[in-house]
């Protein structure tokens, strides 16, 4: 494909004043993915009806939508024992403009490869941390007259909830239409910074969520899976597949009659159970499934709508890879579905007494395992199956017209996946996962063949 030539770097600041100073981040963000997060969108060519620059457009308005969201103009500053604070302090974030003789059309189907992280603005975490901006940008013009804008947000400072409220109010006032829902920037309602209220009874700490996931049968580390080379596939699930995946498992003894499982619960199931069988684990095999469960209506009282920061809880489903196969995918679906439903009040509390009373946090933090051995791995013979399936990721329009494709464009290594929202809303939806080239094949074959 044709290089992607940068022209411009621009620091875009708020545009007004805004409030200085530093506050703490809650125990949520300073623990799993405090890396930043790419995406990217593109866009067919403005039509006439869209008078502006597009490179000013987006300029100007992201200064405003940073006068409201003015912490993604800050910089974080390490604190002793692994933890971290938000020092807001307007320095803004970056934008770049880039072009390139390359065509949309030169993206096929839009799979990531490595072109699409170079129209995404890469982050070097050997810079000092207080130096790295929390939100960076790239518009990059093709020859077709197309356009793609790539984005990649600190996930310590925001989760996809919040993320894709940013965007989606960059994109209104792009627009020249009010916020339709105010940031509520403040971070004590989780309890950040302060001590929580009296417990009903003394908390049980609950660790689960924290510990290693297991390791292969009989090694004492995962170095080795860590080095193995993996492959990335955007593999699409019909409505009719989907209807044949949910009609099994809610017929089978493991549903709830008044409830049944839900889709993240079938197909994550679906896709954990198939992952064991192409790496040919032992049936003894531990296994686990990392889940991002969303905590906003689940903590009492539940969080107020516009909350902006990270919510999210990890929860873990575990299991042996024996158990999975043999029992069916209404087993897989039930042990997932447990493990949401441990998502309560109480266990997010826990969860925040664990993280306050824990001595250092660096060893939950995805930010010191780059390039290294160290931090968590949810590689073989485990999965991490993120979903995206209720968050507003779609129809981003700055006044040109809505995106005509957006996703993701880097991978977490092994075992890291998502699951998203076909964007023509026909009831299908899209698996993006990574695996070892050792076990793809496998892995699509049984993700098809078994349903």
């Amino acid at each position: 494909m044709a290089p992607i030539i940068l022209r411009n770097i621009y620091t875009v600041v708020p545009s007004e004043p805004t409030w200085a100073g530093c506050f703490p981040l809650a125990e949520w963000d300073l623990v799993g993915t405090i890396t930043h997060v790419p995406t990217v969108y593109f866009y067919n060519k403005p039509s006439e009806l869209f008078q502006g620059n597009v490179v000013e457009t987006l300029r100007s308005s992201l200064s405003r939508a940073l006068f409201h969201f003015y912490p993604m103009a800050g910089r974080l500053k390490w604190l002793p024992r692994g933890r971290l604070e938000l020092d807001c302090n307007a320095e803004g974030v970056s934008f770049m403009e880039a072009e390139s003789e390359a065509k949309l059309s030169d993206f096929n189907d839009f799979s990531p490869t490595p072109e699409f992280e170079k129209l995404v603005p890469q982050v070097n975490y050997k810079h000092p941390i207080e130096t790295i901006p929390l939100f960076l940008a790239q518009v990059t013009r093709f020859k077709c007259g197309g356009i793609s804008l790539g984005v990649s947000i600190s996930h310590a400072v925001v989760d996809g909830q919040s993320a894709f409220h940013f965007l989606s109010e960059w994109g209104r006032i792009a627009r020249g239409e009010p916020l339709e829902t105010i940031p509520i920037l403040d971070r004590k309602i989780l309890w950040t910074g302060e001590p929580l209220p009296p417990f009903a009874s003394p908390p049980q700490c609950e660790r689960k969520g924290f510990e290693q996931p297991p390791l292969l049968i009989g090694e004492t580390d995962n170095v080795e899976e860590r080095k193995k080379k993996t492959t990335v596939e955007i593999l699409k699930l019909s409505k009719t597949q989907l209807e044949k995946l949910r009609s099994r498992v809610n017929a089978s003894e493991y549903a709830d009659p008044a409830r049944g499982f839900t889709r993240y619960e079938t197909v994550a199931g679906h896709v954990w159970r198939c992952a064991s069988k192409a790496r040919g684990h032992s049936p003894e095999q531990p296994t686990s499934l990392g889940i991002c469960v969303d905590t906003r209506s689940r903590v009492q009282p539940p969080l107020p709508r516009g909350y902006f920061g990270n919510a999210t809880i990890n929860a873990v489903a575990r299991s042996t890879s024996g158990e999975l196969i043999s029992n069916g995918l209404g087993f897989a679906a039930e042990k997932i579905s447990e493990a949401i439903k441990s998502v309560t009040n109480d266990y997010v509390m826990n969860g925040i007494e664990y993280l306050k009373n824990h001595e250092d946090l660096t060893t939950f933090q995805d930010i010191h395992a780059l390039g290294s051995t160290e931090g968590p791995f949810y590689g073989n013979p485990n999965l991490g199956l993120v979903s995206w399936l209720t968050l507003p990721m779609y129809g981003l329009d700055f006044g040109w017209g809505k995106e005509v494709h957006m996703g993701p464009c880097t991978h977490d290594g092994d075992g890291g996946s998502l699951l998203l929202p076909d964007k023509n809303d026909d009831g299908s939806l899209i698996l993006a996962t990574c695996l070892q080239v050792a076990h793809m094949e496998a892995f699509k074959k049984h993700l098809y063949e078994d349903i």
